[in-house]
């Protein structure tokens, strides 16, 4: 992996890391489908125009389509949407913790499901960070935690866990800007049904919410999906998920400065449990040659 992957790794964890926190304020303010909705609409515009200035088309093949498709639904409509209205219940930094389940998730159904071989630091990650989210969880709940929203969370995660083992078909065959615009634009659609019918439109515009919603549409949304989908192009999937041990890290960080939310010991300790469990998960993927 070279200097400019890890610098697009580096920054795609930090990017996709304050998400958490930025949904966190505009849902105090706002309702948290239709914000989204709209956040995915302005993104998904502004990135297909990007994309139609650097020449790119949406004529893409049946396998990309499916893929954004999927991509769409499962990480915009299903992932982001449930988090969002998890979001009003729960803080920023346990949204982000069991956001990082994905990797683990994806090596579980890897190796239960379709039988792929785990080296042992691979099976040791996998169940060092399941403890590391049971610790923080019990932890929470005990603390009086919303179990609703903690449980929107999970499968929000399943979802971002299927998401990500299609991102492989919508990533190749060019024209990644173009796809990161319109698996927005499906998103937004889904989000705007649902809104419609079970939300009323009404935002207090403090700067605060002016700027989490800017961050989330333009950086968080268009910048590093982009980033990811690059990245996944330059070193494939396996190597580009090695970066999710990140995520809960700069996640707690990011929501401890800007919200204040209080991070306890357990969550320290499991943070970094879950962090090591991820990175081990990934580094069993590679070839011992790499």
């Amino acid at each position: 992996m070279d200097i400019k992957a890890i610098l697009m790794g580096l920054a795609f964890a930090l990017m996709w890391s304050g998400a958490f926190t930025s949904a966190r304020i505009i849902v105090a303010d706002a309702p948290p489908l239709f914000s989204l909705s709209l956040r995915f609409l302005l993104s998904g515009i502004l990135a297909i125009l990007v994309a139609k200035a650097m020449g790119q088309s949406w004529s893409l093949t049946r396998h990309q389509w499916r893929a954004t498709w999927v991509f769409g639904v499962c990480q915009n409509a299903l992932y982001l949407g449930l988090n969002f209205v998890a979001m009003q219940w729960v803080e920023a930094s346990l949204a982000a913790i069991i956001a990082s389940l994905m990797p683990l998730m994806v090596a579980l159904v890897g190796w239960l499901v379709f039988k792929e071989r785990m080296r042992m630091i691979g099976i040791v990650g996998l169940v060092a960070g399941i403890l590391g989210v049971v610790m923080i969880m019990g932890s929470r709940i005990n603390g009086g935690v919303d179990v609703t929203g903690l449980v929107l969370c999970l499968i929000a995660a399943l979802a971002l866990t299927f998401a990500t083992l299609s991102v492989k078909g919508a990533a190749s065959g060019g024209n990644v800007m173009m796809i990161v615009g319109l698996q927005m634009l499906i998103g937004s659609g889904c989000l705007f049904v649902v809104a419609a019918a079970t939300e009323t439109w009404s935002v207090i515009l403090s700067p605060s919410w002016i700027a989490a919603f800017a961050y989330t549409t333009l950086v968080s949304g268009v910048l590093a999906t982009w980033v990811w989908f690059e990245l996944v192009g330059r070193v494939g999937a396996v190597k580009a998920s090695t970066f999710h041990f990140l995520n809960p890290v700069f996640g707690v960080a990011i929501a401890a400065i800007l919200l204040g939310e209080s991070v306890g010991t357990i969550d320290y300790i499991g943070v970094v449990i879950i962090a090591g469990g991820i990175l081990a998960v990934q580094m069993s993927k590679q070839k011992p040659s790499q």
